[in-house]
């Protein structure tokens, strides 16, 4: 998750629409839309906005937010949805053009749109004289210097495997409550017809469709949960009846997948900074009938259980350049010097869980991140400042984006604390 230690949280494009949809009177083809639209501007902006810049003559940035938005929705209806008219797109862009911001953007609005078609844009031409990164960085839609990155660490195949990913409709990852439900009932308790696709991690499936799955989600029977984000939990492999500390815990996927692989059995605490998400953990394990996981308020940098912990899940902020794909205005939030921040802050989470850990206790370090220097590098420097710990190659996970269809990025490595 994109760190909330380094400011004030802001709300996040997906609960905004979620919240404005849920207060509106639109049907469910509507909402439908409304959601593509704001999901498909904000991945494709970059795009987007280079391809006005060719029929628009005057300086895009200088233009009124609104403005630029109403172009943008235009666009992305015009060029990438085949099931809304292009007169339609136009007709409705001008009419908002219009409420917004008068006769005259509306006129302007029209003009501008009208000369936009698949035919007229011409993007691949554009892009010849682009230098490789910048062809990459129009071409899927994400930020130049962040391609630059990738493009020295994974190589251009690989990068280009990622953009291509990130720009893919998500699927929903579903993990089945084993408390309740094995998995050999879980097509009788959703339906036949239900869209369901197996992947390589038991009691975990993925699918377009979150609508079928919704009712066994309300009923405990499923979480929504991407495989990636089970790994860590696999990887540390809680035992039944023992003690384990979740920091950074919320929104608690991880909490409740380890007091499943606990049998219900032991005690979790979960530790979050922000205590109005605590409900929503003890929520979601109340409907799964999770009964051992107490939740607490409290900066992970210093928090003092009051018994230490046999292991500990340190799910770290992070830049959160694995779930590109899923969090669509993410790209466009981050910087360099937000990375250099969070490493500061990842090696403090990691520096104090070490203290807390029984000698030959566990720490499982995750984040949901493809960056060296908040994976494989930190762990490397954690090491050097404590070797007391020990971590084994073969006990580490680095997923990227398109490795495994379905797959968010990520990265887990289990280190084990030595016995004196």
């Amino acid at each position: 998750m994109f760190c909330s230690h380094l400011k004030p949280e802001k709300k996040h494009s997906d609960k905004i629409l979620h919240r404005t949809l849920h207060n509106s009177v639109l049907n469910r083809v509507d909402r439908a839309l409304s959601t593509a639209l704001v999901n498909g501007v904000l991945r494709y902006r970059l795009q987007i906005d280079f391809i006005i810049g060719h029929f628009y003559h005057h300086n895009l940035e200088k233009a009124a937010p609104v403005l630029k938005n109403i172009l943008r929705i235009g666009v992305y209806q015009i060029l990438f949805l085949s099931k809304v008219p292009d007169w339609a797109a136009v007709n409705e862009c001008v009419k908002l053009a219009r409420k917004y911001k008068g006769e005259r953007m509306s006129k302007l609005v029209n003009g501008v749109l009208r000369k936009i078609t698949p035919e007229s844009v011409t993007l691949e031409e554009w892009l010849k004289e682009k230098n490789p990164e910048e062809q990459l960085a129009l071409r899927y839609s994400h930020p130049q210097w962040l391609i630059e990155r990738w493009m020295k660490i994974f190589g251009k195949e690989k990068t280009e495997s990622i953009l291509l990913y990130n720009n893919q409709f998500p699927l929903f990852g579903f993990r089945i409550n084993r408390l309740k439900m094995p998995a050999s009932r879980l097509v009788a308790n959703t339906g036949a017809a239900a869209e369901y696709q197996k992947c390589n991690l038991e009691n975990f499936f993925l699918s377009k469709d979150f609508n079928t799955y919704e009712p066994a989600v309300a009923d405990g029977l499923l979480t929504v949960q991407n495989p990636t984000q089970g790994l860590a939990c696999l990887l540390l492999n809680p035992v039944a009846g023992s003690v384990v500390l979740d920091l950074c815990s919320a929104p608690g996927g991880k909490a409740t997948f380890m007091a499943e692989l606990m049998q219900n059995k032991g005690q979790i605490i979960a530790v979050d900074l922000y205590d109005q998400k605590l409900p929503k953990i003890e929520a979601h394990a109340n409907a799964l009938g999770i009964t051992i996981i107490t939740t607490v308020a409290a900066d992970a940098r210093n928090y003092q259980p009051e018994v230490h912990p046999d292991a500990i899940l340190l799910d770290a902020p992070c830049s959160g350049t694995g779930v590109l794909g899923r969090r669509a205005e993410l790209r466009w939030k981050l910087s360099p010097g937000m990375l250099h921040e969070l490493q500061i802050l990842q090696a403090e989470l990691l520096d104090h869980a070490a203290e807390l850990l029984h000698e030959g206790g566990v720490l499982l370090y995750a984040t949901c991140s493809i960056e060296p220097e908040e994976n494989k590098l930190q762990i490397e420097a954690f090491l050097q400042r404590h070797p007391d710990f020990i971590a084994d190659p073969e006990e580490m996970h680095l997923t990227l984006p398109g490795d495994y269809p379905g797959f968010d990025g990520g990265f887990c490595q289990r280190l084990q604390k030595k016995a004196r």
